[in-house]
């Protein structure tokens, strides 16, 4: 069976209705745009001065990794002590199924947890999350409809006391 290739991705094309500093004041002006019954299937919203953000959140030691080794297998184990318990023969302790797979999950975690730590040589002792961050986002128009979008976002403007 023969399937189309899905196009790549592209920018949304459009003219520029609004700019803000905050994605959370780009969606208010889309969700104003909507509340005021403007077709928003013709409207965007496009991150400027894309960064790539990673928040220091703490120090790896081999303990926290160990720890998080064997938190991540308990929730392993659970979940395979709970399929034994559906697929058990009828009179096997359920609970003890659930004990069996929580502690097994716990030390392979235990194990995976300190291999990986200790696969780093030291080169990464800190936990962290990373994230792209806009510095400006862009509501966008189609430009048939964009001068309908630009009125009403000054209205919202004018509303905030931003004007």
């Amino acid at each position: 069976m023969r399937t189309t290739p899905r196009p790549l991705p592209e920018l949304p094309t459009g003219v520029p209705v609004g700019s803000y500093q905050t994605y959370a004041d780009a969606q208010r002006a889309v969700d104003f745009l909507s509340d005021n019954k403007f077709p928003v299937e013709n409207v965007s919203i496009v991150g400027n001065d894309l960064r790539l953000v990673e928040r220091v959140t703490g120090r790896l030691t081999e303990g926290r990794a160990i720890g998080v080794g064997a938190a991540g297998g308990a929730w392993w184990g659970l979940f395979v002590g709970i399929l034994l318990s559906l697929f058990a023969p009828r009179g096997a302790n359920t609970v003890l199924l659930l004990i069996f797979g929580i502690v097994i999950g716990v030390i392979f975690g235990i194990i995976f947890g300190w291999i990986g730590y200790r696969a780093t040589g030291g080169q990464r002792d800190f936990t962290s999350m990373t994230q792209v961050v806009a510095g400006t986002y862009d509501v966008i128009c189609k430009a048939d409809h964009a001068e309908e979008a630009r009125q009403l976002l000054a209205r919202l403007a004018l509303q905030r006391g931003e004007l």
